[in-house]
């Protein structure tokens, strides 16, 4: 263990504890989870603006077809909204019951594209400009106003920013994490084919260069992650997070990774659908196992920004802005499109690249927690100092 483990870990024991020593056994009856999606998921493949011409454009390999158009076709919310079709049998049966909705245009001030300053931003929760408390999440913070009406739980291997503050927080890991591979049987079929040719030399520089760059990005996501584990460890080990929710804690948050698609996306299959696949099955497990709980449930999912409008050389996409969040639960103002919105075409998006935010996170989730917890402005501004509550009906 190098000097930097042990002293991650020296700090960490201390916040292994249980709960139940911490805080009262009274709680609110609304159970609030947060999912963080590290690495920046592509949520124009997500939620599909099928109507858009400048989408199908400008995603010549990756675009979702339009609803109804045969198989891999986007699964039709309304008029102007779509749903990879990853989810057909996970989340299409929640927005069907009004269990679930979208908010595109969302997001942070902060205008780096850097997944570590981002994610540390919006983690924190607090305003672009002026002082900031360093070592504060808005999720800590939030427990600390709400004190024992709050059993705050972090299912993550270390403490993260959102959760670091004042507030103590029980950490339980749910294992399961794990790395991309890439396979390149084609590139060695490349090197098989022109091996004793004159151009040897220059195939092998080209798959030595492709390798290192696929190093790189790789590198680069496993970074972005922060250790998070990957959808299908959340698929795997949901049960067992839906069982201490249901029974013991009311405000959760986790982390998931490996959504950092620079190349080989894909688009109605590949490694963004099988990303997708996992996370709808693992929320479907969830509702499923929160029994009569799940009526009284909210979970919040976002992510550090959205990716480029545009899709890359590589049949990926790189770091964008706005992206969308989503709202699940029993509990929600399910079968919608909320917040503030705006055509989808070149000409309104951030410096012709991608999303604008419309609807900033600090507001939404301060909007959220008013109509959950019934926190006055005083509180309000505890939890998101310099917030403008959002009134958009969230549950």
């Amino acid at each position: 263990m190098n000097r930097r483990d042990f002293l991650a870990a020296t700090m960490l024991a201390p916040l292994t504890v249980n709960s139940q020593q911490l805080f009262a056994a009274e709680g609110t009856d609304i159970k609030v989870l947060v999912i963080f999606l590290r690495g920046a998921y592509d949520a124009c493949n997500f939620l599909v603006p099928y109507t858009s011409d400048d989408y199908y454009e400008t995603r010549p390999r990756i675009a979702i077809a339009q609803p109804g158009s045969g198989e891999g076709a986007a699964l039709k919310l309304n008029d102007n909204w779509g749903m990879h079709p990853a989810f057909q049998h996970t989340l299409l049966p929640l927005w069907e019951q009004k269990q679930i909705s979208f908010i595109p245009f969302a997001g942070t001030a902060n205008m780096s594209r850097s997944h570590f300053e981002t994610q540390d931003f919006m983690e924190s929760g607090q305003p672009a400009t002026g002082s900031r408390e360093h070592g504060s999440g808005f999720l800590n913070r939030l427990a600390a106003v709400l004190g024992a009406k709050a059993q705050p739980v972090s299912f993550t291997n270390n403490n993260p920013l959102i959760m670091q503050g004042p507030a103590r927080v029980p950490l339980i890991a749910l294992s399961g994490s794990g790395k991309s591979i890439y396979k390149d049987e084609q590139i060695s079929l490349l090197e098989e084919l022109y091996k004793n040719t004159k151009d040897q030399q220059t195939v092998a520089e080209g798959v030595a260069n492709h390798r290192m760059m696929l190093e790189e990005f790789e590198k680069e996501k496993e970074a972005a992650s922060r250790n998070a584990m990957n959808a299908k460890g959340f698929d795997l080990q949901v049960k067992r997070m839906a069982t201490l929710m249901k029974d013991k804690y009311s405000l959760g948050f986790l982390d998931i990774g490996n959504w950092d698609t620079h190349f080989s996306q894909g688009g109605a299959t590949g490694m963004l659908a099988n990303q997708f696949k996992s996370l709808g099955s693992g929320l479907k497990t969830f509702a499923e196992e929160m029994g009569p709980k799940w009526d009284k449930t909210v979970v919040y999912v976002m992510s550090e920004f959205g990716r480029t409008f545009r899709e890359n050389g590589s049949g990926g996409t790189d770091h964008g802005h706005g992206s969308v969040h989503w709202l699940l639960g029993g509990a929600v103002n399910g079968g919608k499109i909320l917040g503030e919105q705006t055509d989808v075409n070149i000409a309104s998006l951030n410096e012709e690249r991608d999303y604008k935010v419309l609807n900033n996170s600090r507001d939404v989730l301060g909007g959220l927690f008013k109509q959950v917890y019934g926190l006055n402005n005083a509180q309000l501004q505890k939890v998101f100092p310099s917030s403008k509550v959002s009134a958009i009906k969230l549950v």
